[in-house]
C-alpha cells in the first residue's frame, strides 16, 4: 500500500469515527435539552442497579435492561452487514449509532415514556438518566464489535441466553418489553407484576 493510500485510509476511517462520536454527542445533548437529568436523582453513580423496581432502574451505568443493548448491538450489525456489505465498518457502525440513538431519544419522551407507565408495570419509569442513555449506545456498539468478530451461532447463543436468563430473573427482556410496547398482553402483564 502507498503512503497516499494509507493516508487516504487513514482520513476515511478518522472521518468515520468522528460521525460516530458525533451521533452520540448529539444523543447527549438532545437528552439534556429534553429536560433529561444528568445522573441518577440520588446524586452519586452505581456500576450496576440491580433492583427492578428500584429508583435508581435506569439511572446509572448499568442495569437489568443492558443485555437488551448488547442485543441491539448484535441486530443492528446484522442489519448494517446485509444493507451495508461493501461500506467500512466505520459506516455500519453509524447507521447502528443513529439507530440506537433515536430509539433513545423516542424512549426518553413523554410518548414512550407514559406508554411504559400505562401498557407494562413500569409505573415508577420516568425515564432515563443521561449518563444511562448514553451507556445504552455504548453497550450497543459493545454488542455491535463482538457480532462483527464472533461467530453467528455464538452472538445468536448469547442473545437466548440474555433473553432467557433475564427474563427468568425480572420477568423482562427485549422481546417482552417490545411486545408490551406494540401489544400489550394483559396474561404478560400479570405474570410481570407477580415479582
Amino acid at each position: 500500500m502507498s503512503a497516499a493510500d494509507a493516508d487516504y485510509r487513514i482520513r476515511h476511517q478518522t472521518f468515520w469515527l468522528v460521525a460516530c462520536f458525533t451521533v452520540l454527542l448529539a444523543q447527549i445533548v438532545a437528552e439534556h435539552l429534553m429536560g433529561r437529568v444528568p445522573i441518577c436523582a440520588c446524586g452519586y453513580v452505581k456500576l450496576w442497579e440491580g433492583g427492578v423496581n428500584a429508583s435508581g432502574n435506569s439511572q446509572h451505568l448499568s442495569d437489568w435492561y443492558t443485555p437488551s443493548h448488547i442485543i441491539h448491538g448484535f441486530l443492528f450489525y446484522g442489519l448494517a452487514h446485509l444493507v451495508l456489505r461493501r461500506k467500512p465498518l466505520a459506516a455500519k457502525l453509524l447507521m447502528a449509532l443513529f439507530i440506537e440513538s433515536a430509539w433513545e431519544l423516542l424512549e426518553n419522551s413523554p410518548l414512550i415514556i407514559d406508554r411504559y407507565r400505562t401498557a407494562t408495570i413500569a409505573l415508577d419509569y420516568y425515564g432515563d438518566s443521561i449518563l444511562n442513555s448514553a451507556m445504552d449506545t455504548v453497550f450497543m456498539c459493545l454488542g455491535f464489535f463482538f457480532a462483527w468478530r464472533a461467530p453467528v451461532a455464538l452472538t445468536v447463543a448469547i442473545a437466548i441466553f440474555f433473553e432467557i436468563f433475564t427474563g427468568y430473573v425480572i420477568r423482562d427482556n427485549l422481546t417482552l418489553n417490545v411486545v408490551m410496547l406494540i401489544w400489550p398482553v394483559e396474561a404478560i402483564k400479570v405474570w410481570q407484576g407477580g415479582l
